[in-house]
Parts: structure tokens; C-alpha cells; sequence
């Protein structure tokens, strides 16, 4: 028996030294001459070009360009090259990858809602986020006076840093109805509607705001205010409360 265990014992050993021999030889003479006789290329400098310039290039010379990420930068305009891996100059074998990250550009903001400010809040906010106030025109509505009610980028627009934004100014309104604004402020929008209604106006523009103390739906602040002269039909604009939400409360 144990002979037998030991012809085993043997038989694999030489079996294991003979398997080690052959991969040896393998790698000898077909694998490592292949590697190193394999044509060898230089990779070339595509930083500043064109994304699909230097992808046709890398693939003329049997490269694998792969995209990676894209990073904003001033300096280089969108869709060009801002970096690759490897590097320009090095030596690598053909169908080697290359990395391109390619530039998207300028950064961008986004314009900020401006519609119910003053001019000076809304540079303030302009300014904060690397934006500029344009022009300020001025212009009669049914918005309070001095408050801005146009803006020249909807909220949301993506625009570079250093962007202008121009605003609409109401003057007020042109007073020339006959009919008195009555007072709204301190009701309830049902209340308003039916009051406005009675006078042989309507309900303009509900802007919303949160409140801490007020029952939902009360009248803060109207607009024309009470006493003011208008045409029947014509719209009063009407600032009402709505429940403050948890991001609103915490930023209180």
C-alpha cells in the first residue's frame, strides 16, 4: 500500500514539474517575444483638440480612445480636450486605451427667481451666484411700485458666470377708474373673491407666501391697495398665506 501511495506521489510531482516546464517554454519563446516585438506606438498630443479630432487621430494609430469625465474649464472651449492618460510623448504597444476628459466649458449658474424683489435684493442675489443686474426698466402694472415683475432669464436658466440679467420695474398703475379698491388685507380669499366680485372686480395674481401665525389663505397684502381708483373688470393682485414647509421652518 504504501508503494502504491508512493508511485502516486511521485507520478504527480513529475507531472506538476513537467506542466511547470512546458508553461516556462511557452513563455519563453511565444509569449514574452511576442510582447516585446509587438509594434509600439507614441502616443500623440491631443490636449486642446477637438473631441472628435483626437479620437479620429488615437484610432489611426491603433489607440482605444476612451471618453472620461468632463470638467469645466474656462480656458478651453466646450468639447475640447483638457487632459489625457497617457500622457503625450509615451511609448505604448498598439491598441493601448488613452483617457480623454473632455472641457464643458464655462461653468454655469443658475438665474435665480427675481419676480417680487426689490432692485436691490435682487443684485444681492444676482451677485452672490456671479451673476450681474442689467438694465432696470421701469414700467407701469399692477405690481406695487418698485417691485420687479420681469425678468429677462426665467428662473432656472443656465447662463455663464458674469451674465447680465435685465429687469421690468413697475411705476404702479395709471390711476384713471372709477371704482375704489376696497380693503382685503386680514381676510380670507374666499372673503376677497367675494368682495372684489360685489365691486365688479376680480382676483389678479395669487403670490403665495409662508406664514408662522396666520391661518392658510389669509390676505397679507393686496395690490392696487385699498382707496385706489379702477376700471371694472380690472384685477387686484393679492399676496396670500400658505403653510410654511420644513425646509422654510428651518430656515427661519
Amino acid at each position: 500500500m504504501k508503494k502504491i501511495l508512493q508511485k502516486r506521489i511521485v507520478r504527480k510531482f513529475l507531472w506538476s514539474l513537467f506542466a511547470l516546464f512546458a508553461i516556462i517554454l511557452l513563455l519563453d519563446n511565444v509569449i514574452l517575444p511576442w510582447y516585446v516585438s509587438s509594434p509600439k506606438e507614441k502616443v500623440p498630443d491631443v490636449v486642446g483638440k477637438n473631441q472628435d479630432e483626437a479620437v479620429k487621430l488615437l484610432e489611426s494609430l491603433d489607440m482605444q480612445p476612451v471618453i472620461g469625465d468632463t470638467t469645466y474649464d474656462e480656458k478651453l472651449p466646450a468639447g475640447s480636450i483638457i487632459f489625457q492618460r497617457p500622457r503625450a510623448g509615451e511609448i505604448v504597444k498598439e491598441g493601448r486605451r488613452v483617457y480623454l476628459f473632455v472641457s464643458g466649458g464655462e461653468p454655469l449658474v443658475y438665474v435665480p427667481e427675481l419676480i417680487g424683489k426689490s432692485v436691490r435684493d435682487a443684485k444681492f442675489s444676482l451677485e452672490r451666484l456671479g451673476l450681474k443686474l442689467g438694465d432696470v426698466d421701469q414700467e407701469p402694472s399692477s405690481y406695487p411700485k418698485d417691485m420687479i415683475y420681469d425678468q429677462q432669464f426665467a428662473q432656472g436658466t443656465p447662463v455663464k458666470k458674469g451674465e447680465s440679467v435685465n429687469v421690468t420695474v413697475s411705476i404702479g398703475q395709471v390711476q384713471t377708474g372709477s371704482i375704489e379698491v376696497p380693503d382685503l388685507i386680514g381676510k380670507s380669499l374666499t372673503e376677497a373673491e367675494a368682495i372684489l366680485a360685489d365691486s365688479s372686480l376680480k382676483v389678479g395674481k395669487i403670490n403665495y407666501q409662508p406664514s408662522f401665525s396666520l391661518l392658510p389663505n389669509t390676505i397679507l397684502d393686496q395690490y392696487p391697495s385699498k382707496g385706489n381708483k379702477v376700471n371694472p373688470g380690472d384685477a387686484i393682485d393679492l399676496f396670500v398665506t400658505k403653510t410654511a414647509s420644513e425646509n422654510e421652518i428651518k430656515e427661519e
